[in-house]
């Protein structure tokens, strides 16, 4: 079932770590990040979306590329774009560096989406997990006052909206170890990623 959302890969980052490499575009067994991502969307969004400072880089892939619209370099940055951009209520966002990100997962978030609910984010004993989570198109003008004041942590705004925090119990009955929110950063990562497949 399609939901009134838009799936979201952020892809805007610096990849210093990485030693300047595109991380949306490291191949794992013979499949890039961003198609492994593409995968975990297919059948739950109508719209997907790149945020990225690199279009060109992308035009082989059938997708919707769009970048920021205000100068601080951040992840939130990248979020605002993506519901400026979106033609639905709501965005899914993730980040370009997840190769393990599991639909299932994606589903638990859907299922738990509300009109009375402005992000839906799941929690684990590591904490808030942000770029994994849904964001209504009302998140637009509190991110932008927070982002015009120099701020661009995006838990920063959450005070003043309504955030509806999924429990490391509930993804866990779609994703058992938890490896949606495995992210590369290091080569060590991506080594570590290669063992795991």
């Amino acid at each position: 079932m399609k939901h009134a959302c838009a799936g979201v890969i952020l892809s805007g980052g610096l990849n210093k770590r990485m030693g300047g490499k595109n991380k949306a575009l490291l191949s794992l067994a013979g499949q890039t990040i961003l198609d492994r991502l593409q995968t975990a969307f297919e059948g739950l969004f109508d719209e997907v979306l790149l945020v990225t400072k690199d279009p060109l880089a992308y035009l082989p892939w059938d997708l919707k590329i769009v970048t920021d619209l205000l100068p601080t370099r951040s992840s939130l940055t990248g979020i605002h774009a993506a519901l400026f951009h979106v033609s639905t209520p709501y965005a899914f966002i993730t980040a370009c560096d997840t190769p393990f990100l599991k639909t299932g997962l994606i589903r638990i978030l859907l299922d738990e989406l509300k009109p009375k609910w402005d992000v839906v984010m799941p929690v684990t004993e590591q904490g808030n997990q942000p770029l994994c989570a849904i964001y209504s198109k009302r998140c637009i003008e509190p991110i932008e006052d927070q982002l015009r004041n120099g701020d661009p942590r995006i838990l920063n705004f959450f005070p003043k909206i309504k955030v509806k925090e999924i429990p490391e119990k509930r993804l866990r009955q779609a994703d058992p170890e938890l490896i949606s929110f495995f992210n590369i950063n290091k080569p060590e990562d991506l080594k570590a990623c290669e063992k795991m497949l």
